[in-house]
């Protein structure tokens, strides 16, 4: 017909359609991808609990978790680092020994320091969704979100603490907090100068992304 519009074709090559059709139903990182980062996350957190001083006077030991804890959310991000430390809860309800001091089982986490292991949980997020609003854009505001994610820790195992042992306000703190300060300060730091490090590794297991 005179002054009808010619039918439109898609100039792209058949190959290209079929390419975009694989990354719709299988995205570039991959699930299996992305279940390994979040394997290496939980690995590191158990490594980092055996690095263990017991205290005399507490059942809560001096350990590297924390640190290592808001290093996986920080790098990982709010969803793989959580995924990494439900992992860690789960394997070592399970019986897999990768609590503080080669610890595992449902007892362990009933204990006295079943809140800290919550608080893991929701802290790896925390500093995860932090670090994707770019709070990790620098030392201090890394620092900061590391910071933030660290207090969550406490405000979950304090009062687990307080109930297990039947103490008050500055019996618990004495127990569970005081002790801690200055070595969480330092591993915080050290995450902080770590992170960069952690971003590279992540970015190269991800496909460079």
């Amino acid at each position: 017909m005179i002054g009808a519009a010619r039918p439109r074709y898609d100039a792209r090559p058949v190959h290209a359609n079929a390419a975009t059709l694989r990354l719709a139903v299988l995205p570039r990182t991959g699930f299996l991808t992305d279940a390994l980062v979040v394997l290496a996350g939980t690995a590191l957190v158990s490594l980092a609990a055996q690095v263990s001083i017991p205290l005399p006077f507490t059942p809560v030991p001096i350990t590297g978790q924390t640190f290592a804890v808001v290093l996986v959310g920080a790098s990982l991000g709010s969803v793989r680092g959580l995924a990494s430390l439900v992992l860690y809860l789960l394997v070592g309800i399970a019986g897999a020994p990768v609590y503080a001091q080669q610890t595992h089982g449902w007892e362990t986490f009933m204990g006295p320091t079943g809140g800290y292991l919550i608080g893991f949980i929701v802290a790896a997020a925390l500093a995860g969704w932090l670090a994707e609003r770019r709070w990790d854009r620098r030392l201090s505001s890394a620092i900061a979100a590391m910071l933030t994610g660290n207090v969550v820790i406490y405000a979950a195992g304090l009062p687990w603490l307080a109930a297990e042992l039947d103490t008050g306000l500055e019996e618990t703190l004495a127990a569970g907090l005081y002790p801690f300060v200055v070595g969480d300060l330092l591993k915080l730091y050290l995450a902080g100068a770590l992170l960069p490090l952690a971003w590279r590794l992540v970015g190269r297991a991800r496909g460079g992304r």
